[in-house]
């Protein structure tokens, strides 16, 4: 049996997150195709390693500060488009 979460018990925040660890750009106006592959990449790497996904975000907004707010502006918005179902922000 499989540890990896499920995208569907994800929330919006922990989807975006994956998203921020991704190498989608916004400039790459993905399709929700698209992100939901990026997103599922990142689950099969940090599998449900919750902890290493944190700390690649925390150390991308200590390295690029004045990236981090719009990357992760973008991840939360296309995330909310691309998974409508996952209403829960926490």
């Amino acid at each position: 049996m499989s540890t990896t979460p499920s995208t569907t018990a994800l929330s919006i925040c922990d989807l975006a997150r994956l998203l921020f660890t991704s190498r989608l750009q916004a400039s790459d106006h993905p399709t929700a195709d698209q992100v939901r592959a990026a997103i599922d990449e990142r689950l099969c790497a940090w599998g449900a390693d919750c902890g290493t996904c944190l700390a690649s975000v925390a150390q991308e907004a200590g390295d690029h500060p004045e990236a981090y707010a719009a990357r992760m502006r973008w991840a939360l918005d296309t995330v909310s488009r691309t998974y409508p179902h996952s209403l829960a922000v926490a």
